[in-house]
């Protein structure tokens, strides 16, 4: 059975395509007979490719495999335990893990949390809103959030933009709905803010700023907290965005691609860049700042590395629905 196994996983990379498909049909026909011999593919040292291939064949076994799954959790061999795990919760989530794994992970979570810092939000590209650090209980509260579960930086940043961040389910009138999960960063000083406001958080959540609208959750942010703004960063079309809004209503923005492209009056930060432009950066600076990074730098907080002694307290994940705890997303997660 090994030596056939591993005959089928190398034809997942034939060039024919009936070959391909014929040897992924056999796997999965397996069921959970194949678990113990695919699970070694999903080692770091085997090629991206074949990695990928055994992904998608226990994506197709799904549930049928969870019960073996977690009998090596429980029984081994030893050597597989840490791939079971990781498949327990790309395949369910951390529902489909016992409870001593789901508190096996909670601790590893606390004392990672220890050692994280200095942290670092990657800044290639996103979105994210930003809100003052001392009103988190206010932005849940505004933003309907739930089951709020302290995570690593790097976990949230993965749960928020690479993993599945939203998920469809039935309500109790039995009508679909879409619940979402968000990142709450910790909590960042920025001294050269302008503002009276010198520590911030982030939000980030890709699919929940994106379908929910981060201009109006922007609104709807700082009519609990005061303030909030909205940031974009979209190196594919080559556009930015970034937003101000005060008690419940916008006060200045700028985009890429907006008509005009300043909403509201020049902001104190934008006064001094116009004023301070030289021969040339006058036309960048004649309506205001047009750079994201400039302007959330002057105004709260923005992606990078964050120094330790600016970085206070830890990251939360949440979710948008009270029916859908952080457990029932799919995805293993880096801590």
């Amino acid at each position: 059975m090994p030596e056939a196994i591993d005959t089928l996983v190398r034809d997942l990379s034939a060039r024919d395509r009936t070959v391909r498909r014929t040897a992924e049909d056999t796997l999965v026909a397996l069921g959970a007979q194949g678990v113990d011999q695919l699970l070694p593919y999903l080692r770091d040292g085997q090629p991206k490719r074949v990695r990928r291939d055994v992904e998608s064949l226990f994506n197709r076994l799904g549930d049928e495999a969870l019960p073996r799954l977690r009998e090596i959790r429980r029984e081994g061999p030893g050597q597989l335990r840490g791939k079971a795990l990781e498949m327990l919760v790309n395949l369910g989530g951390a529902d489909a893990l016992d409870e001593a794994d789901r508190r096996a992970v909670e601790r590893l979570v606390r004392i990672k949390l220890l050692e994280e810092l200095p942290v670092e939000v990657p800044m290639e590209a996103g979105r994210w809103l930003a809100f003052p650090a001392d009103r988190l209980d206010d932005a849940v509260a505004a933003l309907g959030l739930h089951d709020l579960r302290p995570v690593t930086t790097v976990m949230g940043v993965a749960a928020a933009t690479q993993a599945a961040d939203s998920l469809q389910f039935q309500d109790s009138r039995g009508e679909t709905q879409t619940a979402y999960r968000v990142f709450i960063t910790p909590e960042f000083e920025n001294w050269r803010a302008k503002g009276q406001i010198k520590n911030w958080r982030m939000l980030w959540g890709n699919s929940f700023l994106d379908e929910l609208d981060g201009f109006r959750l922007a609104r709807v942010l700082s009519g609990r907290c005061s303030e909030a703004h909205f940031y974009v960063l979209d190196p594919y079309n080559s556009a930015e965005n970034w937003y101000v809004a005060r008690d419940g209503h916008v006060v200045r923005s700028y985009g890429t691609y907006d008509d005009p492209r300043f909403e509201g009056e020049p902001l104190p930060f934008e006064v001094w860049y116009m004023e301070e432009a030289d021969e040339d950066e006058a036309e960048e600076y004649a309506e205001g700042v047009p750079d994201t990074f400039t302007a959330a730098d002057n105004l709260s907080v923005h992606p990078g590395p964050m120094l330790a002694e600016h970085t206070h307290g830890h990251g939360w994940l949440a979710t948008t629905h009270p029916d859908v705890p952080n457990s029932r997303f799919k995805g293993a997660l880096p801590v």
